[in-house]
């Protein structure tokens, strides 16, 4: 049954701001946010637990607009409801230093609750999320005091299911059972070049359920009741996810556009709004005009959401009264606090025979600090035992055991991705993903949204460059770190040995956004730090790691392994009588943040001389080593050879290393 009285005049007035917004902007999607508009009303005045005028109460419901071109549906929701985001909001809807951006942006609009746009990205931030409250659920829940219980909605479209990244974190979602994700899909079988039987004919339902969801469907996009039905099923459901179809009409109400892909992507244009409004029966002679009954209707909403916030925190004073201890775990949680002997049980390897591998240090860290921070969790892409990522003592995230802390996260690196940052933007939980390097190109979306939202996530790549060897081209970063350096707000960490491994982990664990730690397959000997500086100048990105007497004639400077062949190559030049200074740079980030001053004791302006050595794209480096420096790198694709094979032929040796500096010597004379 369609919606009537009340609820048609809000649903209408949420499809008339979104057509008034779109078309003031004269940009943007109006399609979607009119077929979608009796959903959205349901879940967020009749279904959804969430308070407006705390955005951020850690039980409410969580909410991801997948599809997110459709924006104004949610600012249009948003502010009818209560939020921070008034009408001139919506009247500057895709203007500069609008709170309304294209697309929502998490962290710049109040109720948003994560970055949107690219397809497919926001429901896996969703199972991210549901993964993070069945966690924190199963840990902190006690008898008779529920303080972690909501869910998790999504809205997504054809093109959000059409992504590979849907496919793999919904085939995840299901094996993991989260009965607390439930997805709205908007059946309105429209894409940008047209109908869905162009490109998208698969059965969809049959799909999910073979990923073990619940599918429901509602044949019938505007019936208010079969859609809020649906959602109580899908509440009901304690086994599995459920994806709801609801076959919509794209501009749902236009005389002239109502099912068609020209309203998609563009304006209905000045005459067709007005007829629109005619036709749903709205005024249609006044822009962003909301009636007042509508109004009161949704100052209904932020009312009970205060009062289902006010019986919470009655319940977390009952859980705080019987459970104490643990109630100021969750607490510290909640305010992202971190144990004050978080990093006590950090190796710094003084003690280490011989050699090895930063990604087997890395290993020894993360286990050290599992030990100390129960929040800390995460894994990899099928490669656990390759990247180090296990937690010792821990069993696997899985149903019935979701207050296990290894995510089992199968060969799905976007989704990976995704899902962890959903699990950040969650809070409550410090989330890491590992992988070879090599694939962090599957989930580079992932990381370049991630750094978009400063979300706090740790990213583990491990056989950092051509010394993977025998595998070949196809496994070995050339490009790699150059590429994640040039991501905005990315922090990307190499370090030389496993003293630098240790602190580039604490760097992360502390940092407010994302982190990308580089880790090497073979083994690397740990630096003598009696002879060489202290590792925790690592969190100045560089640091003069070994030096001279005097004022040095070359600076040699690179990043992870290569800097032992800098190391080696300071003690050659030294017996041929050339002073060297050795920087190692396991961040650009960090180092371009620190004061000139700094930047120039370390790499001393007046010396011209210098070479950088790292295995993998020189790109970059000329803004260190300078017009008549050398960079010495990789510019082209590896080779099937053991690692050290490789690394010879291809001049990651001390004497290519000497070589250089002698060659920048006499550029510099």
């Amino acid at each position: 049954m369609s919606a009537s009285g009340i609820d048609l005049a809000c649903i209408n007035t949420i499809r008339t701001l979104s057509m008034d917004a779109v078309q003031k902007a004269n940009s943007g999607h109006p399609g979607a946010p009119m077929g979608l508009a009796p959903a959205a009303f349901v879940l967020f005045t009749q279904v959804m637990k969430h308070n407006p005028k705390d955005p951020l109460w850690p039980d409410r419901d969580r909410f991801v607009l997948s599809n997110g071109h459709a924006s104004m549906l949610l600012y249009s929701v948003l502010h009818l409801c209560g939020y921070d985001l008034g009408l001139d909001d919506l009247k500057n809807f895709r203007q500069w230093g609008s709170k309304t951006p294209g697309h929502p942006e998490y962290g710049h609009t109040p109720g948003v609750e994560t970055t949107t746009g690219p397809l497919g990205q926001g429901f896996a931030n969703a199972v991210g999320m549901a993964m993070a409250e069945r966690f924190l659920a199963s840990r902190y829940n006690r008898p008779g005091h529920p303080v972690v219980d909501h869910n998790t909605y999504a809205m997504v479209g054809d093109g959000c299911l059409m992504e590979g990244i849907t496919s793999e974190a919904a085939s995840l979602a299901g094996h993991l059972g989260l009965s607390r994700l439930i997805v709205l899909y908007d059946d309105n079988k429209i894409s940008i070049e047209g109908s869905t039987e162009i490109t998208f004919t698969e059965d969809v339902a049959a799909r999910f359920e073979a990923y073990k969801w619940q599918v429901l469907k509602v044949g019938d996009g505007t019936d208010t009741q079969a859609i809020r039905k649906a959602i109580e099923s899908a509440q009901e459901e304690k086994d599995k996810p459920s994806l709801i179809c609801i076959r919509t009409n794209i501009a749902h109400g236009s005389p002239g556009k109502q099912g068609s892909a020209d309203a998609h992507g563009a304006p209905l244009g000045e005459d067709e709004v007005k007829k629109t409004k005619a036709a749903l029966g709205c005024k249609d002679d006044e822009c962003f005009f909301i009636p007042s009954e509508v109004s009161r209707e949704f100052e209904k909403v932020a009312k009970k959401g205060q009062e289902a916030q006010k019986q919470w925190e009655a319940r977390l004073a009952g859980y705080k009264a019987a459970h104490p201890e643990i109630a100021a775990d969750y607490d510290r949680l909640l305010d992202g606090l971190l144990p004050a002997d978080w990093d006590s049980l950090v190796p710094d390897f003084a003690d280490e025979k011989g050699s090895i591998a930063t990604r087997a240090a890395s290993g020894k860290v993360l286990n050290a600090l599992a030990q100390k921070i129960p929040f800390l969790m995460g894994g990899s892409a099928d490669l656990a035992p390759s990247n180090n990522t296990l937690i010792k003592g821990e069993g696997d995230f899985a149903p019935l055991q979701y207050g296990n802390r290894n995510i089992r996260f199968g060969v799905r690196e976007h989704a990976m991705g995704a899902i962890i940052s959903g699990m950040a933007l969650h809070k409550g939980i410090i989330p890491y993903a590992g992988t070879f390097l090599v694939f962090a190109d599957y989930m580079r979306p992932a990381i370049r949204v991630a750094s978009l939202m400063q979300a706090k996530v740790i990213y583990v790549f491990t056989h950092d460059s051509i010394a993977v060897g025998e595998d070949g081209p196809t496994h070995q970063p050339v490009e790699h770190l150059a590429s994640l350096r040039i991501i905005p707000g990315l922090k990307v960490l190499r370090p030389a040995d496993a003293t630098e491994t240790a602190e580039a982990w604490k760097l992360a664990i502390k940092s407010a956004g994302p982190v990308a730690m580089l880790f090497s397959r073979q083994n690397l000997p740990v630096i003598d730090r009696t002879k060489a500086a202290p590792a925790r100048n690592v969190e100045k990105g560089g640091y003069v790691l070994a030096d001279c007497q005097g004022t040095p004639q070359v600076i040699l400077m690179g990043s992870g392994a290569e800097v032992h062949l800098a190391l080696a190559a300071q003690k050659i030049l030294a017996e041929k009588g050339i002073k060297a200074r050795v920087v190692s740079m396991p961040s650009w980030e960090l180092f371009d943040a620190q004061n000139k001053a700094y930047r120039d004791s370390v790499l001393l302006p007046g010396v011209k001389a210098r070479v950088s050595v790292e295995a993998g794209s020189t790109m970059g480096w000329e803004k260190y080593i300078g017009e008549n420096g050398v960079a010495i790198g990789i510019n082209r694709f590896g080779a099937s050879a053991p690692g050290s094979v490789v690394l010879e032929k291809m001049g990651f040796t001390p004497a290519k290393v000497v070589e250089a500096a002698k060659a920048t010597l006499d550029k510099s004379a």
